[in-house]
């Protein structure tokens, strides 16, 4: 053979390897059991929250209304500044711990039952499961060529997908401009650019995560399936396949034989896999993409009731228990282990701190400005003048009159207005001239502010310096 027919032989023989494995849409199939009652107690829980709550009145605004344009978040009965950042930081330490604590005692509960991405892709599943059937039905729809009845299935699922999206995207941006003066925006046409662009940003959002990426969200986006582990150790309650018990899995005889004896209690029916949301089999163990929803030990016990077998094969319950063969209760108790009380006590020690200093929290902030258009200057009488600006906030909804005082240096006295009004919940800059007679010796002199209302209740103490030039 020729050297160029040697090279045109290899070259066919040559055969491309793609690096990523196409994937497959994972269809799941209903299920009904205790774990699926409950992720959809949770759907309805966590979804009348969110679609509800903008509309909720406190008084005469919305109750709960982020106002980033007036820099001023509204939280029932709570007006809170930019000053109050450190309220947010707490409340995300405690949400970080809280993760960790539910998720040392019973793995992946959020993303399970509470995760924005699981409770969509529920409802979205849902609503194909009405059009277009059950697991079988849509598979042969999938496959069948396109018709009049299939376009109409798939029209109807996607315009219904498309008004949740869409509605779901209006009431997130009803958090941020409120929802009373937001949907006759959108009525009569007057909707700014913001507005419009994050409504359609969050429905095209909901839409593609809930409806077509679902489970490639958990499985590649998520980075919660990558670090779960860290925070597992074998007390922690995860959904488990009994493998003494099952195995050695096969299908059984009606009539019961010295071979179906040898079997374990798993029929090998796959049901399992076919429920899951993410398409894994949990009968090879813990896999990162389990999302532990328990749809897999709902449909297991299903099987069980009809084979009359013992329900649990598949469960909630730890490695340890699955090892040692320990009951539930002993199984609870050693789930309250150290790691949990410690990450308990911290928990609520942060939560019982925060609620405390917001209940302590003085519904006043002052911000000292000096006015760099006039450092110091002489002025009548021979005296020295220092001119500031104040910003007083009032967190309060009522109208507010506030005192001004200031001390520190003999002889300093006030040559504007010491008592100022500030309308509910605003924010006003107030010009204040301090003076002193001449003759002080010359440097920055500290001097303190004070800012009460006329009832006492609040008052508020900040630090500055008058400057005396050489």
């Amino acid at each position: 053979m020729k050297p160029i027919d040697a090279i045109d032989a290899a070259v066919e023989e040559e055969k491309t390897i793609s690096l990523y494995a196409a994937s497959k849409k994972i269809q799941p199939r209903a299920v009904d059991g205790q774990y699926s009652r409950l992720r959809w107690a949770a759907v309805f829980l966590t979804q009348i929250v969110f679609y509800g709550l903008p509309w909720l009145e406190w008084g005469q605004r919305q109750a709960v209304l982020f106002d980033l344009g007036a820099r001023r978040f509204y939280l029932f009965g709570l007006v809170l500044y930019p000053q109050d950042f450190i309220y947010l930081t707490g409340l995300l330490v405690i949400a970080a711990l809280s993760l960790f604590l539910f998720t040392a005692v019973a793995g992946r509960l959020w993303c399970g039952y509470a995760c924005p991405q699981t409770v969509y892709t529920e409802i979205f599943m849902w609503i194909e499961r009405k059009i277009e059937g059950d697991r079988k039905a849509r598979l042969r729809l999938d496959e069948s060529p396109m018709s009049a009845s299939k376009f109409g299935k798939k029209s109807a699922k996607f315009s219904i997908w498309i008004l949740v999206a869409l509605w779901t995207g209006f009431t997130f941006v009803g958090y941020f401009t409120a929802i009373r003066t937001l949907a006759p925006a959108i009525v009569g046409n007057l909707l700014g650019p913001w507005e419009t662009f994050w409504i359609l940003f969050y429905s095209f959002a909901t839409l593609g995560f809930a409806g077509y990426m679902r489970e490639q969200v958990c499985k590649y986006m998520c980075p919660y399936a990558r670090f779960q582990s860290a925070m597992f150790d074998k007390d922690t309650l995860i959904v488990t396949y009994d493998v003494a018990r099952g195995e050695p899995r096969g299908v059984r005889s009606k009539k019961e034989t010295d071979a179906d004896k040898a079997l374990g209690d798993c029929i090998d029916c796959n049901l399992c896999v076919f429920v899951c949301p993410t398409g894994i089999d949990i009968r090879k163990g813990l896999q990162y993409e389990c999302i532990g929803c328990g749809a897999c030990a709902d449909v297991c016990d299903t099987v069980m009731t009809k084979q009359k077998l013992p329900l649990g094969l598949v469960r909630y319950t730890t490695q340890t228990a699955v090892d040692t063969k320990l009951s539930k209760a002993d199984t609870i108790k050693r789930v309250f282990r150290p790691r949990i009380l410690v990450y308990g006590s911290i928990l609520m020690a942060l939560t019982i701190a925060l609620f405390v200093s917001l209940a302590m929290r003085t519904p006043l902030r002052v911000d000292v400005v000096r006015d760099r258009a006039a450092l110091s200057r002489m002025v009548e009488g021979g005296q020295l003048e220092n001119v500031f600006r104040l910003q007083i906030m009032n967190a309060t909804e009522l109208t507010q009159e506030y005192r001004i005082s200031a001390s520190g240096m003999e002889g300093l006295k006030m040559a504007s207005d010491e008592v100022v009004s500030v309308g509910p919940a605003e924010s006003r800059w107030v010009p204040v001239r301090l003076r002193i007679p001449h003759g002080a010796s010359s440097g920055s002199h500290p001097i303190h502010f004070e800012i009460s209302d006329a009832q006492g209740k609040a008052k508020v103490s900040e630090k500055a310096a008058f400057l005396v030039p050489r």
